[in-house]
């Protein structure tokens, strides 16, 4: 299952409109967000650590499964309080209910209830369950003479014990007030202190829910004792669990527990705060809804004690909001079972890749960031050789040999292998060069994200993928069962003319071939492409004696160039399939004359390998010089590739990837590309597929991004891929 932990970072209020109202005081330790993550994965579940800022609803939509397309559901495991305001515990539940996103907590209206202290005393007295007097004051003005100290006083509206104090007389009450409604802007809870112990259950369950052992906090024997902010921060108060009480007192309060979660309308998991005075009679101080998952939190602590482990705990609090929403039947579908092959380990190798690669994002996305500062322009042979070398030394760390074919005119072409066999079992194919010119390089950057910079479109995203994707079979030591070979060419952006042959014969020497050209939003993996002809064309005046000879149209290039490229343009409407793109045109002029120069640049897009020969011979007619126009016409052919045709092979090599891409929740789409590319050069008996590189976007333009969340799912699909491949992709 697809599981997206949302959480908010102390006071982050990154892209809202305006900063008002109490700020969020609360945040999880990021130690603690990934522990949880890590306890999912574990689980057998496809987790996504998301900020729960004002962009989530964009961070969610690229991730969570889309149910009204027949996927499976998924579900956001909420570790968020909220960015600010009053009532910040309901932001995010009520933006997932809104995108019809299911959720483990509690509702909108239950953190609603449960954070305001207030409106939990009204509800948990008018049910006529216990609860120690209360008083609201907005002003010191409204306190009278008759109130019994000593009292306890809090923020109506706040958490984690911010503001609380104990209060002895009305002159202190009246200060305090005044000092809690300046700081928090809003009313004071003020309570009568009932002296004596503190205990705290948690509850874990919806129709009969399990109550964990009771924890009571150890105040060594001082009735008066409360646990402040800064004890719980500083040096947490001991905990006694099970609590030493007899058998009478633990069913009240675990029957408390339960009441007051009902009364409150609280989902899955809560935490009810107890005092219970010297004569052993318990008082509901408050529900939390949002139970604390820290390792010394009172929740944890009695978790354990009733005998879950951390995983355990954080997987069970998943399943009870799973079967809430939709049943047991959906509960047994989460569960995952072992594959054979992974029986004697811990966990199976889908999880322990994605695991890995999950906390070592940040590597693959250093990885890209070094290789954008490399100037690897396919003119430039120093910055692709040095990008080369870049990755070589990373692949030298894996054990892969390297073997190179040295180019005058390009970059060297480099081929590698983590094995001395004749055969690999997978060839990875990709690119060290780009085509975009150093004047227009854009650096690495990151915004809600996306990760910009030149190439990481265009190659380098897919080298990332690559790079974590063998990192993480490093890591489970599963590489050294793969005969995996990489091909890395130069000459991308100009067709791949001078490595045609290398990338044939690397082909031959592989059982299948794989592209990591970027991906669309739904995971296009290609298996048919569109080939292209390149054509630059110049268009000259030649001078006559007079121009009165002839008609200024019959000199002018320009109207030349228009006339032929709506020729053109007839090409592409009566070959299907084909389409006709002018990617540059240009003119020169002299002062008040007509010019007498032009330049064409176009692009000819095409599925079929029959239509190239025809598309050829139009183009040059298209273009043939009128004898009675004073017009010269030159032609050179630019950069070219062959269409990739789709093959039964590659089809079964799609279908089986696509069952493993199931496995491991990681969106993949059966697809044709008008962009072409050099999977094309591959003898057509050999399986091969394009597009196992990030999901991309702005390709072709200055603006070329990667979405930072799809460098895990694409090279642990990358990964698992090359792992099965020795096995004759048996799931």
């Amino acid at each position: 299952m697809r599981v997206a932990v949302i959480y908010n970072k102390k006071q982050d209020v990154e892209g809202v409109i305006n900063v008002f109202g109490m700020q969020n005081q609360e945040a999880y330790n990021p130690k603690t967000v990934e522990k949880v993550a890590s306890a999912l994965e574990k689980g057998g579940h496809n987790v996504r650590v998301i900020d729960g800022n004002i962009h989530v609803i964009e961070q969610l939509e690229r991730f969570m499964p889309r149910v009204m397309h027949g996927e499976q559901p998924g579900m956001v495991f909420n570790m968020a309080y909220g960015l600010q305001g009053v009532s910040r515990y309901t932001h995010i539940p009520s933006l997932l209910e809104m995108s019809g996103i299911p959720y483990v907590g509690s509702s909108p209206s239950g953190h609603g209830i449960a954070l305001d202290k207030v409106t939990t005393k009204v509800m948990v007295q008018a049910a006529g369950l216990p609860t120690a007097g209360y008083w609201v004051f907005y002003a010191a003005e409204q306190v009278p003479d008759d109130l019994p100290y000593p009292v306890i006083i809090k923020p109506k509206m706040e958490a984690v014990s911010l503001g609380i104090q104990i209060i002895r007389d009305k002159n202190s009450l009246m200060q305090a007030i005044t000092n809690l409604v300046e700081e928090f802007k809003q009313p004071v809870l003020v309570e009568e202190f009932i002296q004596g112990r503190e205990f705290a259950v948690g509850l874990l369950g919806n129709r009969d829910p399990e109550i964990l052992p009771i924890v009571e906090i150890d105040f060594k024997g001082d009735t008066m004792g409360i646990q402040t902010l800064e004890d719980k921060l500083k040096q947490p108060r001991e905990k006694v669990c099970p609590a030493k009480v007899d058998d009478k007192i633990a069913e009240e309060l675990r029957r408390l527990t339960k009441e007051t979660a009902r009364v409150l309308g609280i989902y899955d998991f809560c935490r009810v705060d107890f005092r219970m005075d010297q004569n052993n009679n318990p008082y509901i101080l408050e529900l939390n809804s949002m139970a604390s998952l820290g390792m010394t939190g009172t929740y944890v602590t009695a978790a354990q004690v009733a005998g879950y482990t951390y995983e355990t705990l954080v997987n069970r609090m998943l399943d009870v909001a799973v079967e809430r929403y939709f049943g047991s039947q959906q509960l047994e579908q989460v569960a995952v079972e072992k594959p054979a092959e992974d029986k004697k380990k811990s966990l199976p190798l889908r999880i322990r890749l994605r695991s890995y690669l999950r906390a070592n994002v940040s590597t693959m996305e250093e990885s890209l960031s070094k290789m954008v500062d490399i100037n690897s322009y396919v003119r430039n042979i120093e910055g692709v050789n040095s990008l080369g070398r870049w990755v070589a030394n990373q692949l030298a760390q894996k054990g892969f040999q390297r073997e190179v074919t040295p180019r005058a005119e390009f970059g060297n072409n480099l081929y590698f292998t983590n094995h001395q066999e004749d055969t690999n079992d997978i060839l990875i194919l990709g690119h060290l060069d780009n085509p975009v010119h150093f004047q227009d390089y854009t650096a690495f950057y990151e915004e809600r994200g996306r990760l910009y910079g030149t190439g990481v479109s265009r190659g380098k995203g897919g080298l990332a993928v690559l790079m974590g994707a063998l990192h993480a079979l490093h890591y489970t030591r599963t590489l050294r069962k793969i005969r995996c070979g990489i091909l890395l060419i130069t000459d991308e952006s100009l067709g791949g003319r001078t490595s045609k042959a290398l990338i044939e014969s690397k082909a031959n020497q592989s059982n299948c071939v794989l592209g990591l050209r970027g991906a669309g939003l739904a995971g296009e993996l290609i298996t048919s492409c569109s080939g292209v002809l390149r054509y630059n064309i110049e268009i000259n005046y030649m001078p006559q004696k007079s121009r009165a000879l002839v008609s200024a149209d019959q000199i002018d290039p320009i109207a030349f160039v228009a006339e032929k490229i709506n020729s053109l343009k007839k090409i592409g409407a009566k070959e299907e399939g084909t389409s006709v793109i002018v990617t540059a045109l240009q003119s020169k002029v002299s002062e008040d004359m007509p010019p007498d120069h032009a330049s064409l640049s176009i692009l000819i897009r095409y599925p079929l390998l029959e239509q190239r020969e025809t598309l050829e011979q139009q183009t040059y007619k298209a273009f043939q010089a009128d004898p009675k126009r004073p017009i010269r016409v030159h032609i050179t052919k630019g950069s070219q590739k062959v269409p990739l045709l789709e093959s039964d092979h590659d089809v079964k090599l799609y279908e089986t990837i696509e069952q493993l891409a199931k496995k491991l929740e990681v969106r993949v789409k059966k697809a044709h590309s008008d962009i072409s590319s050099s999977i094309s050069y591959v003898p057509h008996n050999i399986p091969a597929l394009d597009g196992f590189g990030p999901v991309t976007g702005g390709y072709g333009t200055t603006n070329e991004y990667v979405l930072r969340d799809s460098l895990i799912d694409r090279a642990v699909l990358l990964a698992y891929i090359i792992y099965q491949s020795s096995k004759n992709f048996s799931a």
